[in-house]
């Protein structure tokens, strides 16, 4: 860990930064910068090959390739230089006009046609698409492979265990057997279909001016469709035009964003638990790793510390995006200034998702099962077949069958005599009676098996 991860006051940054790399290039102050680069290049474009605007029908070629560059090959340097721009502006978006002007002037662009660079625009058109163009980014190039490895990773553990009967743990008590397959198809079946909405949510943007209304377009060129000529930019960068807005996107898009991811991190927090509770049974063994320490005082000791990990990084980012989705949408009249520090935390939050789904593949790397501990406890908890017994006798009118199996059950240890001696008993047809016979807690699963087996991914 080199000396500024030392000092770094967000573990995002410091010990995590390494987990977080895919995010540094989209979240950070240079991604933001990028992508405001971006932005106003191709909103100059755009206007260059709209035939309305003439007075922009004589840029050349060297000009053009060099914005194609400046947006395409955005450098750090880039970037300091518009910071540099910034010292004297004290306005970051207006910072990034003056570098895009520049290197037009350098590209011997006359000073008339250079004064189109964020025409029309007020910063928000800039901001809005910026961040829904790292939003997007991160989502189909970071967070859904992230999730995806995870859902592959927990269906294919499913499969391969389908068969492995396990006690179930309702209210903490034994309870009708499951398999250890059938419990991992749960998640990623729950998780896919979170993830499926999550990378369903529109990423919507607007070029519309100091107030949503193309005030300052129209007085310029009245006789121009500018809804046409915005909805087609915004089209043309992959976002979805909202065409009702104030001087700001109203957010609402990254609210519903914010909302399923969420969504999924509560699902990875409730299985990031159950592994966890089933690690402290003895269903899972951890392979220790050679170097590592589990405590600082207890030798023996493996603890279940990658999915301890990712709950608390889920944990953060929840409370994050809870406020993401709670403040964004949220603005006085028609814009005021508390989302811009607010936006400015998106990455935050993503990291520690990241980082959350980085250690529930390492944890999950590191699980065996123990197939001895599993069949003790289901042998050792007979009792669970009373739920079979009773459900047969209500079928051939056994009368009371529920009365009499919690007199039998409760309060005394069911062995395996016991509870056979109770069904020879049983006044139900012979081929029910050997039926129930022969039935122990492990086979007792239903279709468990069978349900984990055919998840799909």
């Amino acid at each position: 860990m080199n000396k500024p991860s030392l000092t770094a006051i967000s573990p995002i940054d410091g010990r995590y930064a390494g987990k977080c790399e895919s995010l540094r290039p989209i979240f950070s102050e240079y991604g933001l910068i990028r992508y405001r680069t971006l932005t106003e290049v191709r909103w100059f474009e755009h206007l260059l090959e709209e035939p309305g605007i003439t007075e922009l029908s004589q840029i050349p070629a060297p000009a053009r390739r060099a914005l194609e560059t400046l947006a395409v090959d955005f450098s750090v340097e880039d970037a300091q230089q518009v910071k540099d721009i910034e010292a004297t502006t004290n306005h970051d978006v207006k910072a990034v006009e003056y570098l895009v002007k520049a290197r037009l002037e350098a590209a011997e662009v006359p000073a008339a046609a250079s004064e189109f660079v964020h025409f029309a625009c007020t910063s928000e058109d800039i901001n809005n698409i910026s961040y829904a163009l790292m939003l997007r980014t991160a989502r189909s190039e970071v967070l859904l492979p992230s999730l995806d490895r995870l859902i592959a990773q927990i269906g294919g553990d499913a499969a391969a265990l389908a068969a492995i009967p396990m006690l179930s743990r309702t209210h903490g008590q034994t309870a009708s057997p499951t398999t250890l397959g059938k419990e991992l198809a749960n998640v990623a079946h729950r998780l896919k279909r979170q993830r499926d909405q999550f990378a369903a949510v529109e990423c919507l943007a607007k070029m519309n001016g100091a107030v949503g209304n193309f005030n300052a377009h129209f007085a310029a060129y009245p006789e121009l469709d500018w809804p046409d000529i915005s909805a087609r930019f915004v089209t043309k960068l992959g976002l979805v035009p909202n065409s009702f807005t104030t001087q700001i996107e109203p957010h609402d898009w990254i609210a519903e964003y914010a909302d399923a991811l969420r969504r999924c991190n509560t699902v990875l927090i409730d299985f990031c638990r159950d592994v966890w509770g089933y690690v402290s049974l003895g269903y899972f063994r951890q392979r220790p790793v050679a170097g590592e320490v589990g405590s600082s005082t207890m030798p023996h000791k493996v603890n279940p510390i990658d999915f301890e990990n990712a709950e608390g990084n889920l944990g953060m980012a929840n409370a994050m995006l809870g406020h993401f989705a709670e403040k964004l949408p949220i603005s006085r009249w028609q814009r005021d200034l508390t989302d811009s520090t607010v936006l400015r935390n998106l990455g935050v939050a993503l990291g520690h998702i990241l980082i959350a789904l980085e250690s529930c593949l390492k944890g999950l790397g590191k699980l065996e099962v123990d197939r001895d501990k599993l069949a003790a406890d289901l042998d050792a908890s007979w009792e669970v077949l009373a739920e079979a017994v009773q459900t047969v006798m209500r079928r051939y009118g056994v009368g009371n069958p529920y009365e009499k199996l919690k007199e039998m059950t409760r309060g005394q240890a069911v062995t395996p005599a016991l509870m056979q001696a109770f069904i020879s008993g049983l006044e139900i047809p012979a081929e029910a009676r050997e039926r129930l016979l022969s039935l122990t807690p492990g086979a007792y699963i239903g279709n468990a098996a069978s349900q984990a087996s055919k998840l799909r991914n």
